[in-house]
């Protein structure tokens, strides 16, 4: 693509957006602006934008756009079979993502992870062990900055830590990572890719360049991982908590490399199986790059949370109150209750990404979940998929706030309420950011108003 005789359509004006156009703008393209929303954060990024020199573009302009325009960057949140993107290739115009275009131009050599769960936790892991090694890294793409907006930053002796979603891979053709990590892959997102076998295709599209110099790191736990590994060029290392593989393996208490022993896993700070399968992971592609067991285990033993995942945000009357807004999926709700160490009320619900949600009650049946508070857009499907498990432990409302408040009123001293809603949050909210950023607020206001209380009382 040439830059300066070539212009550009930028579709979606959010972070990935505004970071494309900012991309094409620093290297005189020209570059046209558009979302079908024209409001809050977005019409502020089109402002700031057309201050530096791109132009937005009207609704009713589209046509013309498409007619002048020769490139249309998408960014992940817009389909591909959007209006747009089919006026594009109708016009047999280029599309790509703000991905591709971050991989078209990128120096530095890539680890990238994609799969339906762990990939911010595996993302984190590697860029503190990295960091921890005195190595240069960045976390970006889904997590972090926007791939485009750190392109021009990272020269060879680099690397880039990059978490790619199924979004993303819908338009990424160019990626060629030095290290590809596929954690897991389980239903999510069908509403959008309308089958679970387009949603596997478009996670192995992550593995696709690769070549005999390049490794996959894969779950060997997984059979649909397994699955894609046959038509695979490079080197493949596993990670497994079930077996010891060729790779990254849990054995007697212990993390291990090929048969060397990396840490205890009664020293990760994260708990959980799900998280000794991420450092599992990550340990494989940190040994891939080069980086010492012994900074691995520091940086494992040492690293904090991801903020929205299983986070702790305090306690009111002996309740504690844990935020998972990034538990937008079944398996990922599974794992979040499967991590509480005491009995539990759960809330549920959101905006539908076309689950079968039965799979959900049913595997929670042995946890501690105690209740579930049921709210959101697909608060009828969910409660349907209770009634057919037999769970009679339900609670209903619409609103998310009041969901809070009644989770927080049915909860008793020593137990947790946690928000792992096992849908997305479209439905309310901006995103799961936006959504956890609300609980938060809500426990906060509930703590304020106890030690109003207690301060009223005179209690020590």
């Amino acid at each position: 693509m040439n830059f300066k005789t070539q212009k550009f359509l930028v579709a979606g004006m959010s972070r990935s957006g505004k970071a494309a156009s900012e991309f094409l703008l620093r290297h005189g393209a020209a570059v046209y602006i558009y979302d079908d929303v024209a409001e809050g954060a977005v019409e502020r990024n089109m402002a700031e934008l057309a201050s530096q020199g791109a132009v937005p573009v009207r609704k009713d302009e589209l046509a013309s756009a498409v007619s002048e325009c020769d490139v249309l960057v998408l960014s992940p949140g817009i389909p591909i079979d959007h209006a747009l993107p089919i006026l594009f290739r109708k016009a047999g115009k280029r599309i790509i993502g703000e991905a591709e275009l971050g991989c078209l131009y990128l120096r530095a050599p890539m680890i990238a992870v994609t799969g339906t769960n762990g990939k911010t936790t595996t993302v984190t892991m590697l860029d503190e062990i990295f960091r921890q090694a005195g190595e240069k890294s960045v976390a970006c793409g889904n997590v972090g900055l926007p791939l485009t907006a750190c392109t021009d930053a990272m020269d060879y002796g680099d690397t880039a830590i990059m978490e790619v979603s199924s979004f993303q891979l819908e338009t990424l053709s160019s990626i060629h990572p030095h290290v590809a990590i596929v954690t897991n892959i389980t239903p999510d997102h069908l509403n959008r890719h309308y089958s679970m076998e387009n949603y596997i295709f478009l996670k192995s599209k992550l593995l696709r360049n690769m070549r005999e110099s390049e490794y996959a790191v894969l779950n060997a736990d997984d059979a649909t991982v397994k699955g894609i590994a046959a038509e695979l060029r490079c080197p493949i290392r596993w990670f497994s908590v079930q077996e010891r593989v060729e790779g990254a393996y849990q054995y007697e208490g212990a993390l291990y490399f090929e048969n060397e022993k990396i840490m205890d896993i009664s020293d990760l700070t994260l708990k959980g199986e799900h998280n000794v399968k991420n450092a599992l992971a990550a340990i494989c592609a940190a040994k891939l790059s080069g980086i010492s067991s012994e900074v691995i285990a520091k940086a494992l033993a040492t690293m904090r949370g991801v903020r929205h995942r299983i986070q702790t945000v305090g306690q009111v009357n002996g309740v504690t109150f844990i935020n998972d807004s990034k538990g937008t999926n079944v398996d990922a709700t599974i794992n979040a209750a499967a991590s509480m160490q005491a009995d539990t009320i759960l809330l549920l619900g959101g905006k539908d990404k076309g689950y079968d949600y039965d799979e959900l009650f049913a595997r929670l049946r042995g946890s501690r979940v105690v209740q579930y508070v049921i709210y959101g857009e697909n608060r009828f499907k969910l409660f349907s998929s209770a009634v057919r498990a037999n769970e009679s432990r339900i609670m209903l409302c619409m609103d998310f706030e009041k969901a809070v408040k009644m989770a927080a009123l049915s909860a008793k001293a020593g137990q947790c309420v946690l928000l792992s809603p096992a849908s997305s949050s479209f439905d309310a909210f901006s995103g799961f950011e936006e959504r956890g950023e609300a609980f938060e607020r809500l426990v906060k206001e509930m703590m304020e108003r106890d030690a109003e209380c207690a301060t009223a009382r005179g209690d020590d």
